[in-house]
């Protein structure tokens, strides 16, 4: 017996749960073991083109063995540091040679200047990687051995092990404390038993299939992924999913409430969001694929990454959760119960706040659209005042940890660029004049070649291929302004040597080329994303005027959110600068899914028009999209905010500007600023379109239309 067509229609939804669901168990656990592909090496993100870049790989064939310093330092309780501390420092210097994990023969202990702290070098295996906080604790135990001293470790191994622990959390507590918060404001919002869930798994779903993705291309190195960029992916997905789906749900309910039949009511549902959600997912993911335009490799690596979490959002969003509604029909919503409006054609039906909002925007629009206009602009007067200059040691973390601590103590008795020295290559018959130049480049304490016992002035120079490395010593803490200033010196200084071909890197040489490189990223990337969206907005909406609309009052959402953060990171929150991506991830972030907001009500607006004139398409669009657009932004920024568990300054920074833009601009932009704008311009807002024709107005049925609504005689 053949199956009936009504039977056919149920298998579908059936089929594609069952798929969903297997999607799940298979890619589940890969949410989990992305980070074992994952690095956090800074200097592997910069392009190959950079100076720092050369110097790093230069570097490696004077380097005996692949290896990470750790500084060991040691103050004294009370006075100088004696004799005897000094021996009882050298010999746990020694005994730490002995471990599985250190390499090569540690530095003895220096005292410095003012004679009250010691300073050892013990080099770690650089493929410790999660092994590196217990290597960490190790020192610790066996040179906290020295009577009278307190002891720490600094220096680049120190900063790799507390960035492995703030990472350690990503996969489970970020997951947990995203999920929990959007599952809560869904039960609060909707006080629906199933649907929230419904929306959760679906999330969940897209997340295991992104990071499936993602972790078999970076497997295979097509990808490179750091924790910040898992941590983004997690959120955006999550988020995406939960807005997609909410806007789909929100659909299928008033259809379900108009129609009564639960399969017509997911079909037309589907039809009518299925433009807005690829048109709101396309802008997301060709805005991150953009990146790949960038020179720095962690944001090429957020690219395809973000766009890949993305497409599996939208995936979700329209294939399972229409599934799942269309089975469970009205049981979705209990104990609410979809109802069908008074009159479907009536554009006045809403009532409640968002009534009033569309009252007030229909009676002084121009009022409404200046005050609007004015608020932003006035906080994006203060975006210059955001310095994204990087991010210093001390601020990298939130709290305080080891090698903060370590190495405020090491710039306190020891010259501020001990444990990051620059490192300069150059060409061997010129290692005096090369060293000599940088002994006298302000800024530099001091400078001596590496020799072949691997640490510098110990010995006969080591020379590779003719080439030489020399250390210099900065004056000034490696990761302040002064050091950066002092590597640019240093630049013109060995460059300027005839015929040493001298390179300059290190740290602080790496944070130079990454500034550099940011700011061209920025002024390449951000006019190419707004072009593209501008397309695809043109291209939905069938118009110019209104895309470019949304697209002008977007971007200036994101510069009065940069103003607003400018304030809260220097006067409350205590920060002096901001890591060099952070304008670019806040630009893409916001425009893009600012612009999915404005998508959502212009579609609608769009369909509302096509039956009503501008007028009134403008206001049932607003009143009718109102709730679930801010459930949807409330969502997404409540997910953003999930970041600061993180205890790490770049992503509490991004969480706040993406959390706070996003309020912003469903609140302020999308509600007010453009409804009023495109009701104030009028029909002209959709030129060159035929539906710059539908004005609503006509004579007898304007006064009637502004009975419905509630409002009185727009002046």
């Amino acid at each position: 017996m053949k199956p009936t067509p009504r039977l056919l229609r149920w298998l579908v939804p059936a089929a594609l749960i069952v798929v969903w669901l297997a999607v799940g168990g298979a890619f589940g656990p890969y949410a989990g073991k992305i980070s074992e592909v994952s690095t956090n090496d800074q200097s592997s993100f910069l392009p190959e083109s950079a100076e720092s870049t050369k110097v790093t790989e230069q570097r490696k064939a004077f380097q005996q063995t692949d290896s990470v310093p750790a500084i060991v330092v040691w103050e004294a309780e009370e006075g100088r540091i004696g004799p005897e501390q000094r021996q009882r420092a050298t010999a746990a210097l020694r005994e730490l040679s002995g471990a599985e994990w250190a390499v090569g023969r540690p530095s003895p202990a220096v005292p410095s200047e003012d004679g009250r702290a010691l300073q050892g070098v013990v080099q770690l295996s650089a493929g410790l990687d999660d092994g590196l906080p217990g290597a960490i604790d190790s020192i610790l135990e066996t040179a906290g051995q020295v009577p009278g001293t307190e002891v720490h470790v600094a220096g680049p191994a120190a900063t790799q092990a507390d960035l492995s622990e703030a990472f350690a959390g990503i996969d489970g507590l970020l997951l947990g404390v995203a999920l929990s918060v959007v599952l809560l404001i869904l039960l609060l919002v909707y006080r629906s038993a199933l649907l929230p869930l419904a929306i959760i798994l679906g999330s969940v779903f897209a997340l295991s299939l992104a990071t499936a993705i993602v972790y078999f291309l970076a497997d295979r190195d097509l990808v490179r992924v750091d924790g910040q960029v898992q941590g983004i992916l997690f959120i955006l997905v999550i988020g995406a999913a939960t807005d997609y789906g909410l806007l789909l749900s929100a659909r299928f309910r008033e259809e379900l409430g108009l129609h009564g039949d639960r399969l017509l009511a997911g079909r037309t549902a589907l039809r009518r969001s299925l433009g807005a959600i690829l048109a709101s997912g396309s802008t997301v993911a060709l805005a991150l694929l953009v990146l790949l335009l960038s020179d720095l490799r962690n944001n090429q690596a957020l690219g395809p990454v973000g766009a890949i979490g993305i497409a599996c959002a939208m995936l979700s969003a329209l294939t399972f959760l229409p599934a799942v509604l269309v089975v469970l029909g009205r049981a979705a919503y209990w104990p609410a119960r979809p109802k069908p409006p008074q009159n479907p054609d009536d554009p006045g039906g809403a009532r409640g706040v968002w009534g009033r909002v569309a009252t007030a925007v229909d009676r002084s629009p121009r009022r409404v659209w200046a005050i609007s206009l004015a608020s932003l602009a006035v906080a994006a007067a203060f975006s210059p005042m955001l310095t994204s200059k990087g991010t210093p040691l001390e601020e990298l973390f939130v709290g305080e940890t080891q090698s903060v601590t370590a190495q405020r103590a090491l710039n306190e008795h020891f010259p501020g660029g001990t444990g990051n020295p620059a490192v300069i290559i150059a060409d061997a018959d010129r290692l005096r004049q090369v060293t000599a130049a940088a002994q006298e480049t302000e800024g530099v304490s001091s400078a001596a070649p590496v020799t072949e016992s691997g640490r510098p002035g110990e010995g006969e120079p080591l020379v590779v291929d003719g080439r030489v490395s020399i250390q210099a010593t900065l004056e000034a803490e490696s990761d302040s302004d002064a050091a950066r200033q002092a590597v640019e010196r240093l630049r013109e200084s060995v460059h300027a040597v005839d015929g040493a071909d001298a390179l300059v890197g290190g740290y602080t040489a790496q944070q130079l080329d990454t500034l550099d490189t940011a700011r061209h990223d920025r002024a390449l990337i951000i006019p190419v994303v707004l072009v593209i969206i501008l397309l695809v907005i043109m291209a939905l909406l069938r118009a110019v005027v209104m895309p470019v609309l949304l697209v002008a009052t977007v971007a200036l959402n994101f510069l009065a959110t940069l103003g607003i953060a400018a304030l809260v990171f220097e006067h409350l929150l205590g920060y002096s600068g901001t890591d060099p991506s952070i304008p670019l991830y806040g630009f893409v972030f916001l425009v893009a899914l600012g612009v999915d907001y404005n998508i959502f009500l212009m579609t609608r607006v769009r369909e509302e028009t096509l039956r009503h004139g501008n007028r009134l398409g403008v206001l049932k669009g607003l009143t009718t999209t109102g709730g679930v657009i801010t459930s949807a932004g409330v969502v997404l920024a409540a997910t953003f905010a999930a970041l600061v568990v993180i205890p790490l300054s770049f992503l509490a920074q991004i969480a706040f500007i993406v959390a706070f833009g996003v309020l912003m601009d469903t609140i302020v932009v999308r509600s007010l600023l453009v409804p009023a704008l495109a009701r104030d311009i009028g029909p002209a807002v959709w030129w060159p379109s035929a539906l710059r024709h539908r004005d609503g107005e006509r004579s007898g049925q304007a006064g009637k239309d502004r009975e419905e609504i509630g409002a009185p005689d727009a002046g």
